[in-house]
């Protein structure tokens, strides 16, 4: 499916100067560009930030050049709240996602490259036994970790899996539209906010009333885009979405206190009911190249869901190790298994790793490599 429109600033010099910028993001195959005033357009690779030009931007200039590649929608969204999320295609060479934003009262932008295929679970490098969320027939699945840990291409590649090995409605609602999936054994709806959808609350609503099976949200900012979400979990669909967390009890309190204080027990019961995994990540770079991802996964039990209706959240982690026989892995197991199998270094994974301790006795035993 195709939501994203070729888009055509008024000004032929500035397409030619932004698509340039965005062609050496692809040929030196960055993740990023970057056009911060004061400096010169630069590409993110590997995690490390490079200059590719010399010339020094300012900010009416980023804003000139990046503003007219917005959808009209995002346009009216920057001219209102000076900050926007946008894609883009351009022929022959890619699509992108653009965030225009101020900094300083000046505008500012990070366009980030969008694979053309959807990754297969296999080809990141993950954990085996995630496959088995692409399995689960009902609940709320949520992928938590901080900006950039690919939340979003580990969605897609379950997404994939699901649409792949089973014959299921799916509906995805994104802000922008990242991956395109195609009909596989599943049938696949895509939603775009701006292009098909005023904002997540509408769209999520709406969907509810599609006949899915499953539905995607891109991503939960908002109290009411939760609510609808664990509402549709605990009525049977399964529902998958991401956020800006750093660890699974961290993940769950985003939900509750994204709530008003007096909300937020009658919140913590239904998302008792409602969660069904819960998986962080972290994004580290890989000696063999590119970057590869450390997972943290927690299916909930019975005890879980006590701890969330307790608000006793800092019991989770222990939760983990205690729900092994489920699928449950720690950080520590994925860092260990990255280890043992050459991706990251030792002193690498001990930096990353919440627990240093556990860390250790996993490399010695080498558990880890056995996830």
């Amino acid at each position: 499916m195709n939501h994203i429109r070729e888009t055509k600033p008024a000004d032929p010099s500035l397409t030619t100067r932004l698509n340039a910028w965005l062609e050496t993001l692809v040929a030196q195959r960055g993740s990023d560009l970057l056009l911060v005033p004061g400096a010169p357009a630069s590409i993110r690779w590997e995690g490390e930030v490079r200059s590719i030009g010399e010339a020094v931007l300012g900010g009416p200039e980023i804003e000139a050049i990046v503003s007219p590649a917005l959808t009209p929608h995002a346009l009216r969204e920057y001219q209102q709240a000076h900050i926007a999320d946008s894609s883009y295609r351009v022929s022959g060479l890619g699509r992108f996602r653009i965030n225009l934003h101020r900094e300083q009262g000046l505008a500012a932008a990070a366009i980030r490259a969008l694979p053309t295929e959807v990754p297969l679970l296999q080809d990141l490098n993950l954990p085996p036994g995630l496959g088995s969320l692409a399995q689960l027939p009902r609940g709320l699945v949520l992928i938590g970790g901080p900006a950039g840990s690919g939340k979003t291409t580990t969605l897609a590649a379950l997404v994939h899996e699901i649409n792949r090995s089973k014959a299921r409605h799916i509906i995805t609602i994104e802000d922008p539209i990242e991956y395109e999936h195609t009909h596989l054994k599943g049938l696949v709806e895509q939603v775009e906010i701006g292009l098909d959808a005023p904002d997540f609350p509408t769209a999520l609503r709406a969907a509810v009333r599609q006949a899915p099976d499953v539905i995607v949200v891109g991503e939960m900012r908002d109290s009411e885009t939760m609510r609808i979400a664990v509402g549709a979990a605990e009525t049977g669909h399964l529902v998958l979405s991401t956020l800006h967390t750093t660890d699974v009890a961290s993940t769950v309190s985003r939900i509750s206190d994204s709530f008003p204080p007096e909300r937020q027990n009658a919140v913590r019961q239904e998302l008792a009911m409602a969660l069904t995994a819960v998986l962080t990540q972290i994004l580290l770079t890989s000696k063999k190249g590119g970057r590869v991802a450390a997972i943290e996964l927690l299916m909930l039990g019975y005890a879980g869901r006590q701890h969330i209706r307790r608000n006793s959240l800092q019991h989770l982690h222990q939760e983990i190790t205690m729900t092994k026989n489920k699928g449950s892995f720690t950080l520590e197991e994925s860092l260990g298994r990255l280890v043992k199998n050459g991706y990251i270094d030792r002193e690498e994974a001990l930096i990353a790793a919440f627990h240093p301790d556990d860390l250790n006795s996993i490399l010695k035993t080498g558990a880890g490599a056995r996830m």
